[in-house]
């Protein structure tokens, strides 16, 4: 059985628990950036368990690519992170609308590049017996901007 997505692309949506999973559901806030788009770009997450405790902060200086490719990287990151921990239902918070309405499948993939990250995003949703993503604005998703414009930051540094 494929997991239950969310159709909700209000920023106000409401996590909906499917009927195959009772456990309440972890939350990512996930933001990527790239300066000059393409440019020096970097990603951010902020993971809370269901209880609303934070468990972790993840981010990482990617090299020079555009905007969108540091998002997905992002959502990977945080997907790959709820595999690795047996988290089961996650909510994933993004301020990249392109990004949300790809997943949902509102917006082709046409970019190639794009479309391995989408692939393999897809991929690891599968495993996930819930999950809801949504787009937030920018002010709502401020822990994971700090996260993404510490990485880029940091790849300023290796230079």
């Amino acid at each position: 059985m494929s997991p239950r997505r969310s159709e909700s692309t209000h920023s106000e949506g409401l996590f909906a628990k499917s009927p195959k999973s009772a456990a309440p559901a972890h939350s990512a806030h996930i933001d990527g950036g790239a300066r000059g788009n393409p440019g020096p770009s970097g990603y951010g997450v902020v993971i809370h368990d269901a209880s609303g405790r934070k468990i972790a902060e993840l981010s990482e200086y990617l090299g020079h690519h555009t905007n969108n490719y540091a998002e997905y990287q992002g959502l990977l990151a945080v997907l790959r992170y709820a595999v690795a921990n047996g988290i089961k239902t996650l909510k994933v918070v993004s301020d990249s609308e392109l990004m949300v309405r790809q997943m949902k499948g509102i917006y082709k993939v046409k970019h190639p590049e794009l479309r391995k990250l989408y692939d393999e995003a897809q991929h690891l949703v599968r495993s996930l017996d819930h999950f809801e993503i949504r787009h937030a604005l920018r002010e709502h998703n401020r822990d994971a901007d700090r996260l993404a414009n510490d990485a880029m930051d940091r790849g300023k540094l290796q230079k």
